[in-house]
């Protein structure tokens, strides 16, 4: 398809063109107008010809490019400082032509300034001072380019996050509204706002597009829709008007605009009719973005009062077609209105978006600092450096609902103490003075609060914008909570018994509140580690896979809600941190990778290059990212289980999707098997842990043979319901056919599923011992030594059951290879 384009440039050595499409003729001509120099842009940016803060700043710049190469590159001026002051003279001419938008003061502050350093510089001639301004202006076109795509990429995320946030697009496909013109006819190509809908087009992530007419001189109408009609947008046109009821019917998950100039604390001036936009996103709850390029943003002007605000003609409201329509009456026609900061979820930019102002609960941007810390960046300094990677650590505090508010104890006292529907779990909102609240998250990602009072207790968990492990260096979706109360519902559905009781979400402040599971319950892993087994765990862990697998697959339901289901329970940006530390960091030296050294250099190296583990690696996520059996877990290990000796709850299903059931099962058999061979590191001669290890293996034994029985009664009782394997044709009681295909569909899909364990089992322990955030099982063997033994075992192992998984034919097979790596050299072909 041919990109949209609004400015045409060329130049052929002494002669150079710019020609700028007649904007205000489309959709229904297209025509060229030809600029020979300033004097016809100037008329061209006030007539509106070419529009669009970016694309104003280059045509007008280009302007003085075809002006300086065609009158004679240089010659037609007696000195430098001649060519220098034209330079200056021009540009402060064309800034007379819109003086709201900042990016053509910018651009002429830029160029003047090149100019003045230029006829300076020693051996300075006229013509290297125009060779370097004309150089500049070229310039201006294809960074342009470069930096709307970079904004739509940031945008398409953070536009998704924030709208998960809120608990919309849990489909992982956003409806969004825009307003006026950001496309390519507004820039030198791709756009800014629309740029960002263009980017979430062409990820996948976008549900609809909405564009709003733009009145008085309707630019969404004539050239917004025209853009998204030509590149195959799905999209509507509506009224300024119409907009508050399109959101409160629901059908506008986040509002992205344009900007025309952005002031220092974040109050943004952008095209009439944006502001009440924005007032009727806050109302309705909508994330509401701002995207322009950093040469929008204007430090000088401390808030949007200070933005100087055009005003048009009276004949562009009263006139249609050159003929009177309104009554003879006084007009007031500005151009552009000022969005407060507070109303603005996140300022997107090329380089990242604008972080919030330290101290200023969320209703201002640091505008100044971030642009003084990305200058600095780009001199090469340092501290730049530096000070622009703590700006962009901030950026993802911007993909938050604006009313959240991370809490600490006290905090999280507080805010159940105001709920009676949890206070009640603990103890009247009086007395919670004397509640005990205490942190005991010892995951990677959330933060887990225990309340203990007079009428009992309560888990509440909430989700920082980041993973916990890592701290704000690594930003995370906050939409992980909606997906977790989500999950746990539709999991109690099926397996009570083995869920604790979800009391509350609230997207607003990423938290859910649970049923407590009080001692003598505990994670399993910690009681592993301590030397404890589980004598129902595997029976339990079986019932649980089987019920949740089963019931969520089209084995068990019709294909409308299975795909409804599939489209709930998206989880992209987990899924994504899944895919890279599970399918890709093992297999080459991440930036977060760790392996205990130096003792395992020489076989992490080796597993680096182990070209059939890249192989096998590579198909099981493909696997992973594809295939849509059932809702998962996808984070089941023996830290996600809170056990007794009687009783077993799955908890923290966070990461959970609809992926491949071998996952699961893989998954959680990896862990088991992990503390295996971690026992060695625990033993003592008062506790060799000869029975753990013999449990443990008896106990993966138990898990496969309960889960494949639990799995298959349900296939039978149940099989009927779902559209997998239609009742007409595997309905065992019916027919001997059916009962044939019954049985051999069974046959089938087990020993597939056998397959998949093995191999996911197989890659799981390789993330789990040389990438980030490892399993205390091997963490907490002090003696570095005897840890990096028990780690090679497990290690070669992993390896290969992964490129072997089709070998391995069952259960009892996969225990005596775990036995046999226990004892090095004993793996086929003497791997370990």
């Amino acid at each position: 398809m041919e990109s949209l384009e609004a400015i045409r440039f060329s130049r052929n050595g002494d002669s150079a063109s710019l020609a700028l499409l007649e904007q205000r003729l489309l959709p229904l001509q297209t025509q060229w107008i030809q600029i020979d120099g300033p004097k016809a842009a100037w008329n061209a940016i006030y007539d509106m010809t070419v529009r669009g803060a970016p694309a104003i700043a280059i045509a007008a710049a280009l302007s003085l490019a075809v002006d300086l190469v065609n009158n004679g590159g240089g010659a037609q001026f007696d000195s430098p400082a001649v060519a220098a002051a034209h330079v200056i003279e021009q540009m402060d001419f064309l800034v007379t032509s819109r003086p709201t938008a900042v990016n053509l003061s910018i651009a002429a502050t830029a160029l003047k300034g090149l100019a003045e350093r230029e006829a300076r510089a020693a051996g300075a001639t006229a013509t290297s001072v125009t060779g370097a301004v004309v150089g500049a202006c070229q310039a201006m076109l294809a960074d342009d380019v470069a930096a709307n795509k970079s904004m739509g990429r940031h945008g398409s995320y953070a536009l998704l996050a924030a709208s998960q946030a809120r608990g919309r697009a849990s489909s992982g496909r956003v409806s969004v509204l825009t307003h006026c013109n950001t496309g390519s006819l507004a820039t030198a190509a791709y756009g800014t706002a629309l740029g960002v809908i263009r980017a979430l087009h062409e990820q996948g992530r976008l549900e609809h597009a909405y564009c709003c007419e733009t009145r008085p001189y309707n630019q969404g109408a004539r050239l917004t829709a025209y853009e998204l009609v030509h590149d195959g947008i799905p999209s509507t046109l509506i009224c300024d008007s119409a907009a508050a009821a399109l959101m409160a019917a629901g059908k506008v998950d986040a509002v992205v605009v344009g900007a025309d100039r952005i002031a220092a604390n974040g109050d943004t001036a952008n095209k009439i009719g944006t502001y009440c936009h924005a007032v009727a996103a806050h109302h309705h709850d909508i994330p509401f973005f701002v995207a322009a390029p950093t040469t929008t943003l204007d430090p000088d002007l401390d808030n949007g009062t200070f933005i100087p605000i055009e005003e048009r003609s009276p004949e562009e409201v009263t006139h249609f077609k050159g003929q009177r329509v309104a009554a003879d009456i006084p007009v007031w026609n500005p151009s552009f209105d000022v969005t407060p900061a507070p109303l603005i979820e996140g300022i997107i930019t090329e380089r990242g978006l604008v972080p919030r102002a330290a101290g200023s609960a969320s209703n201002s941007f640091a505008v100044r600092s971030w642009l003084a810390a990305a200058a600095a960046a780009r001199d090469g300094g340092e501290q730049g450096t530096n000070g622009l990677a703590a700006a962009a650590a901030q950026t993802k505090a911007l993909a938050t609902h604006p009313g959240f508010q991370a809490l600490d104890c006290e905090g999280i006292k507080a805010y159940v103490a105001a709920r009676p529907q949890l206070a009640k779990h603990v103890g009247s909102p009086d007395s919670s003075d004397d509640w005990q609240v205490r942190e005991i998250g010892d995951g990677n990602i959330n933060f887990v609060y225990v309340l203990e009072g007079p009428a009992g207790s309560l888990c509440v968990k909430q989700a920082p914008p980041y993973v916990r492990a890592a701290g704000e260096s690594w930003p995370l979706t906050q939409d992980r909570v909606r997906i977790e109360a989500a999950v746990l519902a539709e999991e109690a559905a099926h397996c009570p018994q083995h869920v604790p009781a979800l009391y509350h979400f609230d997207a607003r402040m990423c938290i859910i509140a649970m049923q407590y599971l009080p001692p003598p319950h505990g994670i399993v892993r910690k009681g592993l580690i301590e030397g404890r087994t589980y004598p129902l765990l595997a029976t339990h862990l079986a019932s649980f896979l089987a019920d949740t697998l089963f019931h969520t697959s089209l084995l068990a339901m019709p294909s409308d809600k299975f795909s409804a289901n599939v489209a709930r329970f998206s989880n992209v940006e987990m899924c994504r941190v899944s895919e890279q530390l599970i399918f890709t960091d093992p297999f080459f030296p991440a930036p977060r990778n760790r392996h205990t050294s130096p003792q395992l250099d020489a076989d992490v190296a080796t597993l680096h290059a182990d070209v059939a583990a890249r192989v096998a690696a590579s198909r099981l996520k493909v696997k992973f990212t594809q295939q849509r059996q059932a809702l998962i877990h996808a984070d089941l290990h023996t830290g996600s289980i809170m056990a007794t000796q009687d009783t077993t709850f799955v908890i923290d299903p966070e990461f959970a999707f609809y992926g491949p059931m071998g996952f699961d099962v893989g998954k959680i058999l990896a862990n088991l098997l992990l503390m295996y061979f971690a026992c060695d590191g625990h033993a003592t001669e008062a506790d060799p842990r000869a029975q753990q290890r013999e449990w443990l293996l008896s106990a993966v034994a138990e898990l496969w043979a309960g889960f494949q029985r639990r799995f298959c009664e349900l296939w039978r009782q149940h099989g009927a319901k779902g559209d997998a394997c239609s009742a007409s044709l595997f309905d065992a009681a019916a027919s001997k056919e059916g009962s044939a295909a019954q049985q051999l569909a069974e046959q089938l899909f087990m020993a597939e599923l056998w397959r998949d364990a093995v191999g996911f089992l197989g890659v799981v322990m390789l993330r789990r011992l040389v990438t980030f955030a490892h399993v205390a099982d091997m963490d907490s063997i002090a003696d570095a030594d005897a840890r990096a033994a028990c780690e090679r075992r497990a290690l070669h192992f992993g390896r290969h059951v992964l490129a072997n998984a089709a070998g391995v034919s069952s259960v009892q097979q996969l225990c005596d290879l775990a036995q046999a790596a226990r004892q090095a050299g004993q793996l086929p072909g003497g791997a370990v």
